[in-house]
């Protein structure tokens, strides 16, 4: 009798457990997931870089976001989901974006911290910590997952950026593998 309250309280206390682990990644995929976030680094930073600052409050159209929101909601958005929703903690710090919308070395600046704040959010991140289950926006997905969701936002947004810098007959910087 004994062993079947045993074996029961143990099936009982390990469904939450389970419940609330996702699909299992290799722990070297997460160098993968660290050179996704340098290309984007780089990307974003390479854009930043090449449009004039004149031209980083004009939108390439009437609905879009102009340049310097492009890349405001690009990093942003990255800071955000990694903190909500990876590590359950309030976004780090709060950009000005009276400073960045309006002043390259201020965008340049906001970009590094950020990749450089995700960066080491990601490398420290547990293999554990990895394969649990969040709801991101309504989709149940392992942490691991977030972080892919996470570039392809960025490459989504940098992508709508192109359109900035062919407006203006410039062509955006080169692509390069991560």
């Amino acid at each position: 009798m004994r062993v079947l309250v045993l074996l029961s309280a143990a099936i009982v206390m390990s469904v939450p457990l389970s419940a609330q682990r996702g699909l299992e990644m290799p722990t070297e995929y997460k160098e993968v997931q660290i050179r996704k976030l340098e290309a984007q680094h780089r990307l974003l930073r390479a854009m930043a870089d090449s449009m004039p600052e004149g031209l980083y409050r004009d939108a390439a159209t009437a609905d879009q976001r102009d340049f310097a929101e492009q890349l405001h909601h690009a990093t942003s958005s990255m800071v955000f989901i990694a903190a909500r929703y990876v590590l359950d903690v309030s976004p780090p710090f709060t950009p000005d974006t009276s400073r960045i919308l309006n002043n390259k070395t201020e965008a340049v600046a906001y970009i590094d911290e950020a990749f450089g704040w995700a960066k080491e959010q990601l490398r420290n991140q547990q293999d554990g910590d990895r394969s649990v289950n969040v709801s991101l926006f309504g989709q149940n997905m392992a942490k691991w997952q977030v972080w892919d969701e996470i570039h392809q936002h960025t490459i989504w947004t940098a992508g709508a950026m192109v359109a900035n810098f062919r407006k203006h007959g410039m062509a955006p910087p080169g692509y390069s593998l991560f």
